[in-house]
């Protein structure tokens, strides 16, 4: 595969509204041992590029300046040491920054493979949303078949996401959303109880239907005045994984209830993580997602694409939160 010298990419020129994003061209990087590079055709739209671009997420040391986490391509070169994997294969991957471009280089070991009858753009919607829900529900909030799962934010990536595998590997799942079009569409998808946050409260309308022994895992972005309501819906033994702090990052605790009912708060952002974890992950997708995806079970939604150089206005839809599903950048 002949590589150029150059590739256009999607610089954040500075911190600022969505208009910073400005096309640039760059030095076609080149991929370090254990690393791949990868010729790109569509790269994801997520959150923390969100909070990157307006200065509060800066990329961790030694990854790329340019926003984008995750990414669908065919691989260009292989990197010193690099083994499974070869000149040409079609791969989805999660990446530590850089895939708002045209090649990008990412960890060997976070890549797979597009699920069968994928195309680029289903592929690329899957790394992030699905390392971060494995991490978070599977591995830290330890779900199992037959526990009740709260996740807030039912109609983003991740909570499209989350309530597909909870509902295929067992459990019963409640989520929140901002409108009556998010919620059915979640239960659409499997949602066994949607709540408009907006009109209801989500706290009461759940307690109905989980009863008084609540809910055993809750996976929330919002933090903030969620945190209480959420401590209380959680069940003996239940595990509270926070995620993001979209509604602020302070909250009131009462550790004593915490200590009666012997509650977990945890919590993590994936970007800052090792190589070695995020390997970890992607062995227990490969394991226990993929199957499902190949299958058909469980499905990405996908609510907008945009070229590359359109960048801002997929940021100002994010903002906006109008969407359901994933936002996606094509690469031509």
């Amino acid at each position: 595969m002949t590589i150029p010298q150059t590739m256009t990419c999607i610089e954040i020129t500075e911190p600022g509204k969505p208009d910073v994003l400005k096309p640039a061209t760059r030095d076609v990087p080149a991929p370090g041992a254990g690393d791949v590079l990868i010729r790109v055709e569509v790269a994801g739209v997520n959150r923390p590029d969100v909070a990157q671009r307006a200065g509060v997420y800066p990329p961790p040391p030694g990854a790329s300046d340019l926003p984008g986490l995750e990414v669908s391509g065919t691989i260009a070169s292989l990197g010193e040491g690099v083994s499974g994997l070869a000149v040409g294969d079609q791969v989805c991957a999660l990446t530590p920054g850089g895939a708002y471009a045209e090649y990008c280089v990412t960890s060997a070991a976070q890549c797979l493979p597009w699920p069968k009858g994928y195309d680029a753009l289903q592929a690329a919607a899957l790394p992030e949303n699905y390392f971060t829900v494995w991490h978070n529900v599977f591995e830290r909030g330890s779900l199992k078949p037959g526990e009740k799962f709260l996740v807030h934010g039912g109609s983003s990536g991740i909570g499209t996401t989350a309530i597909q595998l909870a509902k295929a590997l067992g459990a019963t799942v409640y989520t929140t959303a901002g409108s009556d079009e998010k919620c059915a569409a979640c239960v659409e998808i499997g949602a066994d109880l949607a709540v408009n946050y907006r009109t209801e409260s989500f706290e009461e309308k759940i307690r109905e239907h989980a009863g008084k022994s609540g809910v055993d895992v809750i996976l929330d972005m919002v933090g903030g005045d969620y945190f209480l309501p959420n401590m209380k819906l959680l069940a003996v033994e239940g595990r509270l994984v926070q995620i993001a702090t979209l509604g602020g990052p302070k909250a009131s605790i009462h550790l004593a209830q915490m200590m009666v009912k012997r509650q977990t708060i945890t919590g993590s952002t994936l970007r800052p993580q090792s190589d070695d974890i995020k390997a970890r992950i992607a062995n227990g997708l490969r394991e226990t997602a993929w199957p499902l995806l190949d299958q058909g079970d469980i499905r990405p939604l996908i609510h907008a694409t945009f070229p590359l150089q359109d960048a801002a206005k997929a940021h100002a839809l994010m903002e906006s939160s109008s969407h359901i599903g994933k936002i996606m950048l094509t690469i031509q």
